[in-house]
């Protein structure tokens, strides 16, 4: 039996109204899955305040309501709590509820623009292979030691965040690599989470729509860092501006990584090519399969993460060089014509401009380089001329189309993607709204040897318009327009 007053421990409370002392069955923020006996936690979000709904959380049974305003009508039998941050108290009812599983477990978070979900994702590869039982909550997907389940944001809320933590406890889990979002920083979704480790990867151009400007986006990464306990590590970018920031007031202890400044690990790229690259991690080399600088950032953080986790250097490293490449994340294949299809979750400035300078650094010059670029509707709006230049300028050709236009017009959103190109630029350029007929142009336009980027969208199975998803999937499309074309 669970207890109302034993998971409002360390919520910060205003008012009660009624009694505490209640059993309750289930903790719900959304009023349409309130049963008998549940708590219903009013939050205010970015579209809807769940304030409004309280009286209809009542009608279906709820037997508590947690709300930053008391409701005019109190009716009679039912708990009102009034809290200073409906947020901040889920998150920490969650834990409570499900009885505080992070502090079980070795839990690390991984912040920052760009190399979340690959750092993450490869670190449940890493910790697997050295014979652990590992937990992992990313974009792409959710596991369970071995048992996968779909994810469907990047931070899930607190409820669901303690509910896997809580199985991954059960399953005998030791170590858990979670990405950590702006959004759920700061809708407090990671309150109450007990962190061992926090990583920080980088900091450019992303969220404006959500954040007022780049600094509060910058201060809410920073957040995290801050909130780490003492007992935790904080693992950061230093050739990233941005790093030492995020170190200035974190209780934890202190690390770094860089390619190019002095860092307690330190990497080098020595030789790149379509099929990996050599490098040299703390003075030890090694050949590994994921290309490009970016993914050296990633792989250093990865060496760092587990060596202060207290796997021992050979066996990270040696590990290290077997781990494949994350699903929708630098993803090629090479058809008989020898075009190289290349996919990437690419969707800000600064991730496409690592892509293509990458593709560009490794290639010999002979060959076109055929980019086909959108952006998501109904989010940042002013990166889209600046993915617009960014992929006019490192490309031969680009084909700019669809991501997931969501309720804008698509034509639209091509259009201020356009506005970003250079007079110099504007014949290298077309548009072509359907997604797939882009694809198929740049199959078409390619000769052997080219190489295709599609960028955007990833390891997206979908496409989102008007409120709607379609199955659509950048990998399987090219795959099977270049074998078309092949024949």
């Amino acid at each position: 039996m669970i207890v109302l007053k034993d998971i409002l421990y360390k919520v910060t409370i205003e008012k009660v109204v009624g009694s505490t002392s209640v059993a309750i069955n289930n903790l719900e923020f959304d009023s349409r899955n309130v049963s008998l006996n549940d708590v219903f936690i009013a939050i205010k979000g970015t579209v809807s305040d769940g304030h409004q709904f309280i009286k209809k959380a009542a009608d279906q049974g709820a037997l508590a309501v947690i709300c930053e305003t008391l409701p005019e009508n109190i009716i009679n039998g039912i708990t009102y709590i009034q809290v200073l941050d409906s947020h901040k108290a889920l998150a920490i009812m969650a834990a409570n509820f499900y009885g505080n599983p992070s502090e079980e477990l070795k839990l690390v978070g991984i912040t920052g623009t760009n190399g979340k979900t690959t750092i993450s994702s490869l670190l449940y590869q890493l910790f697997k292979k050295a014979g652990l039982e590992v937990g992992l909550l990313s974009t792409v997907k959710i596991m369970v030691g071995n048992t996968e389940f779909k994810a469907t944001h990047t931070t899930p809320d607190s409820l669901t965040i303690n509910k896997y933590l809580r199985e991954m406890v059960t399953a005998g889990v030791e170590c858990c690599f979670m990405e950590v979002s702006s959004h759920g920083i700061h809708q407090k979704r990671t309150e109450a989470l007990h962190f061992v480790g926090g990583v920080f990867t980088n900091l450019s151009h992303d969220h404006m729509d959500y954040h007022k400007d780049f600094a509060e986006y910058r201060d809410v990464k920073k957040h995290f860092f801050d909130e780490l306990p003492k007992t935790a590590f904080a693992l950061v970018n230093v050739d990233d501006k941005n790093g030492a920031v995020m170190l200035q007031n974190t209780k934890a202890k202190k690390n770094t990584y860089a390619l190019k400044t002095y860092a307690d690990y330190k990497a080098q790229v020595l030789e790149s090519q379509f099929t990996g690259q050599l490098l040299k991690i703390n003075n030890q080399e090694l050949w590994v399969k994921l290309i490009g600088g970016f993914n050296a950032y990633n792989l250093l953080a990865i060496y760092g993460t587990a060596e202060l986790l207290g796997l021992q250097q050979l066996e990270i490293l040696q590990i290290i060089s077997t781990l494949e490449s994350v699903e929708g994340r630098f993803q090629y294949l090479i058809s008989e014509k020898k075009i190289t299809a290349i996919v990437d979750y690419a969707h800000t400035p600064d991730a496409l401009k690592n892509v293509l300078e990458t593709i560009n650094s490794i290639r010999t010059g002979n060959e076109d380089v055929i980019t086909v670029v959108g952006c998501g509707g109904d989010r940042d709006s002013q990166k889209r001329p600046v993915m617009g230049n960014i992929a006019a300028a490192l490309s031969t050709k680009v084909i700019f189309t669809s991501d997931n236009p969501r309720t804008e017009n698509p034509e639209k959103i091509i259009e201020q993607i356009e506005a970003g190109v250079p007079a110099e630029h504007y014949k290298k350029t077309i548009s072509i709204t359907n997604r797939k007929e882009a694809i198929k142009a740049a199959c078409q336009m390619a000769a052997e040897a080219d190489i295709i980027l599609i960028a955007g969208k990833g390891h997206e199975t979908y496409q989102e318009i008007n409120g709607e998803r379609f199955d659509f999937d950048d990998f399987k499309t090219v795959s099977q327009l270049l074998r078309i074309l092949n024949k």
